[in-house]
């Protein structure tokens, strides 16, 4: 058996080398690869030996040739494949043992050059690869270390079986291709959506189901050159359970709702809508107020503090109970606190920063995609205006704020409910943008009279502003744009309300 090995991981090659050895493998390699072997006093040939030419364009070139291609890509069934290796005094080559150039590593460098990161892009790697698993019932081409021991396994009893190779040329073939991706992204300009684009995925671990224990489920994360801040694919599990699918979705919802506020925030989540939510300087006045939010539907939900929890809080907190707890970070004695349940999921992650981050909102549909940017826009392209006759107060407007930024995290037909900087009712996923606000009342009860109400959207009829105002809110900020904008507002004015448009629209579907 003859092998070409070539690997930018070095991650366990001496020993798996070692062992092709044992088992009278002949090795050829090429500079640090070869390096690295022969200085654990290992011998194995250059690839320079197997084709007669020497490397040259500073290693650009030296496994781009006949010897090596043929050797890889010629059937051994086909008498006519073989009599034209033996012509040409080729041999075949049984294994390709190689992985890329650490291309993403490089590109993500502070201040990496454009040369440089070109001199990362691998060519005579991707080809091997390719031309082996194109061959894979002929030859063995691994790309990934986690590989080497079954290999050796399998060797040593004597056969590598044909839904082993399948499997090997199956990875190889998407090394190759999450590798093309990392280079394609790099090249790209700065175009949102250009007309071809894939997504490279890795998988973190599987889940034990998904939304529903009939369904398959697993976590991925996105391999991509682009420097982003920690996302939920890097949270910390300090203490209970393995998380669900579901889990992830809600601590989603949680996260970014509690990120977006800079103030200290609690926001207390069920079901990816935010049943309680304050922002405070005292962390356990926003807690006490997120609570009392919706104390019924809080429980078995998910808290999320923007703020490391201190005992005082984690006291409070401990009260109820919660399916997950995610703040920045816990002293030793709060995780103590926490540990006592021995269901509740305690995690760690860093706050996201304001700002855009880059990310893309991809969803599935029948046959395809539809793929947007986040839903973020800067201070100053937020300009509410107020377009009713009466001003709102100064508190008014601070609650009003409050609310535009809570009723983006909150499901079409989205209602928010507000005073203090404090949630009191929202409704959610409602046909009817009345409704909403009725469901929003009646979670509100008596604590409606004098909050104010955020729509995700415009208001397109008076009914809804009539029976906000009924309930006892005394002024409305909402999108904008109705056909029937003037009725809405002589609405708002005729229970003496304040109303502020945003021109902006704020949908969650």
């Amino acid at each position: 058996m003859r092998a070409i090995v070539s690997v930018s991981n070095k991650s366990g090659l001496v020993d798996f080398v070692r062992k092709l050895k044992d088992l009278d493998v002949e090795i050829y390699s090429t500079g640090g690869t070869k390096k690295a072997i022969e200085v654990e006093g290992i011998k194995v040939h250059s690839i320079s030996e197997l084709t007669g030419f020497p490397e040259i364009l500073d290693g650009r070139v030296k496994t781009l040739h006949p010897v090596v291609h043929g050797g890889i890509l010629a059937r051994r069934e086909l008498p006519q494949h073989m009599e034209e290796l033996a012509k040409n005094k080729i041999q075949t080559i049984d294994m390709v043992v190689v992985n890329l150039y650490p291309f993403i590593q490089t590109v993500t460098k502070a201040n990496v050059s454009l040369e440089e990161a070109l001199e990362n892009i691998d060519i005579g790697g991707p080809t091997m690869i390719r031309a082996s698993a194109k061959n894979f019932p002929s030859v063995l081409v691994i790309v990934d270390p986690e590989d080497y021991d079954v290999v050796i396994e399998k060797l040593r009893k004597g056969k590598v079986d044909q839904q082993e190779r399948k499997r090997l040329a199956q990875k190889a073939f998407q090394h190759v291709a999450m590798y093309d991706t990392a280079i394609a992204q790099y090249l790209r300009d700065e175009e949102a959506f250009p007309q071809d684009m894939t997504i490279a995925m890795k998988k973190l671990y599987d889940l034990r189901y998904g939304e529903n224990p009939h369904q398959k489920a697993a976590l991925y994360t996105e391999q991509s050159i682009k420097q982003r801040p920690a996302g939920m694919t890097s949270v910390k599990l300090l203490h209970g359970p393995e998380l669900s699918f579901n889990n992830f979705l809600d601590l989603e919802a949680a996260w970014s709702t509690a990120c977006d506020f800079t103030d200290p925030t609690i926001a207390i989540i069920k079901h990816n809508n935010a049943c309680g939510l304050c922002s405070n300087k005292d962390l356990i006045e926003a807690y006490k107020r997120a609570l009392a939010g919706d104390p019924v539907s809080a429980f078995g939900g998910i808290v999320a503090c923007n703020r490391p929890i201190d005992t005082a809080l984690a006291t409070e907190i401990d009260k109820t109970h919660y399916d997950c707890i995610i703040a920045p970070s816990y002293s030793d004695e709060v995780i103590e606190i926490f540990k006592r349940k021995k269901n509740l999921r305690l995690l760690s992650l860093p706050v996201l920063p304001q700002g855009k981050s880059g990310r893309i909102d991809l969803r599935p549909i029948s046959g395809g995609f539809l793929v947007q940017e986040e839903d973020y826009y800067t201070e100053e392209e937020f300009k509410p205006k107020t377009v009713s006759k009466r001003q709102p107060t100064k508190e008014e407007m601070r609650d009003l704020i409050f609310a535009w930024r809570a009723v983006k995290h909150i499901k079409s037909n989205g209602i928010v409910l507000a005073k203090d900087n404090t949630l009191l009712g929202m409704g959610t996923g409602q046909p009817n943008r009345v409704v909403s606000v009725e469901l929003s009342l009646k979670r509100a009860g008596d604590a409606a009279k004098g909050s104010v109400l955020a729509s995700d959207a415009m208001i397109p009829f008076p009914d809804t502003v009539e029976v906000a105002a009924k309930g006892g809110a005394t002024a409305v900020i909402q999108t904008g744009g109705s056909v029937r904008d003037k009725e809405v507002i002589d609405t708002a004015d005729k229970y003496n309300m304040a109303m502020v448009l945003t021109g902006i629209r704020h949908f969650k579907h």
